[in-house]
């Protein structure tokens, strides 16, 4: 009889022991995810009262969806965002060439959306709107306390309808407009020769068919005699970091184009193979040059294969990366910063043209007069 009870207490004792070792294992894996068990169960005890207490019905999607969009927005980077169905199809869309929208490029500088470029030739920028206008409403609502997603997808919406936004200009005059909303269709690449055997190339953004494009044309006016080229990267918001290589070894002699690094120190650096750069390249850039469009501008300042000219460029010197949550949900999160070929970090404040030179008029046509004479001296030289 003893030696039964004997064996039972031992089983008892195994199987509390074995319990303790799987909740154990549990609370250990549960820590290595979050981070914080604390905070975990902070945010379960949280949830526990919402459930048996709210006097309303509750949507659990909803709830877990908000919880996921705090979450990033508490991290305060303005690049890393909550994306919901709407949102996340707005993304693909527009990397893929075609949206339906306005033609502007929004940004966040100083706790500001600011705009960062107006596609040439969209409703946005025959509106009147310019780089570095702030948007202060959408529809009468103000932005202020908005995500910058929440904005763009106010923007965006089905061809043909209009939406009124609130703009506050870089002179501090508080202005409206009313545009009226069309499909987007980015033809990213556009160029032609200029006089004496000078190029001219255009890029607009930077998108899937941005690399193929370019060199396309680029081939196109080497046919044509080109000796140099004048490359126009003037309200390039960037976009698929992937083009910007393709389109700079045409250009940027053997050697480092960027480099990536990521929060644990991981450094990626991206070459080019070309063994010496054919022409003389003049870029012409301004504050709604970003992110990609820096990383060529800085590539060819800082290798001394190209010249710029204009003002200083926006300043968006981080990477991120687009993780799905499901089919139709995901994040964008701030992966790393990019670094140009001499270790420069812009992120915050942009690059210094070689020569600045304001825009005189709508179309900034001094400046690329500019280039142009630059070029036609340099071939003089050879």
């Amino acid at each position: 009889m003893l030696k039964k009870r004997f064996s039972i207490v031992t089983v008892v004792i195994a199987c509390i022991c074995s319990c303790g070792l799987v909740i154990g294992a549990l609370l250990y894996g549960l820590q290595s995810v979050t981070g914080s068990l604390p905070g975990t169960f902070k945010f379960m005890r949280a949830l526990s009262i919402v459930r048996s207490s709210f006097i309303e019905s509750v949507d659990y999607n909803k709830l877990y969806e908000g919880a996921i969009k705090g979450m990033v927005n508490a991290l305060g980077d303005p690049y890393s965002v909550y994306l919901d169905e709407e949102s996340f199809k707005s993304l693909v869309t527009s990397t893929e060439g075609h949206f339906g929208g306005i033609g502007v490029v929004i940004g966040m500088k100083d706790n500001n959306f600011v705009v960062i470029a107006p596609l040439k030739g969209t409703p946005g920028d025959r509106a009147g709107i310019k780089s570095g206008d702030k948007i202060t409403a959408i529809d009468s609502k103000k932005t202020a306390g908005q995500t910058l997603e929440d904005v763009v997808a106010q923007i965006r919406g089905k061809e043909g309808t209009t939406v009124e936004i609130e703009l506050k200009t870089v002179a501090g005059e508080v202005k409206t407009v009313r545009v009226i909303r069309s499909d987007i269709k980015l033809e990213t690449v556009a160029g032609e020769m200029k006089n004496n055997k000078i190029g001219y190339i255009r890029i607009g953004m930077f998108n899937e068919n941005t690399g193929s494009d370019f060199i396309k044309k680029f081939h196109e006016l080497e046919g044509q005699g080109m000796k140099g080229l004048v490359l126009d990267l003037r309200d390039n918001p960037g976009g698929l970091l992937s083009e910007r290589v393709k389109v700079a070894e045409l250009m940027v002699p053997k050697g480092p184009i960027v480099s990536v690094t990521e929060r644990s120190g991981k450094s990626v650096t991206e070459y080019s193979s070309l063994e010496k750069a054919k022409y003389p390249v003049a870029v012409i850039v301004n504050q709604g040059s970003a992110s990609a469009a820096e990383i060529v501008a800085g590539a060819l300042q800082d290798t001394q294969a190209g010249k710029l000219f204009g003002t200083k460029t926006f300043g968006k010197g981080s990477v991120q990366a687009v993780s799905n949550l499901d089919e139709s949900t995901g994040m964008k999160l701030t992966i790393a910063r990019y670094y140009t070929p001499s270790g420069r970090s812009i992120n915050g404040t942009g690059i210094e043209p070689d020569v600045v030179i304001e825009a005189a008029g709508e179309t900034g046509e001094n400046q690329l007069t500019e280039a142009i004479s630059y070029l036609e001296k340099e071939l003089v030289k050879k």
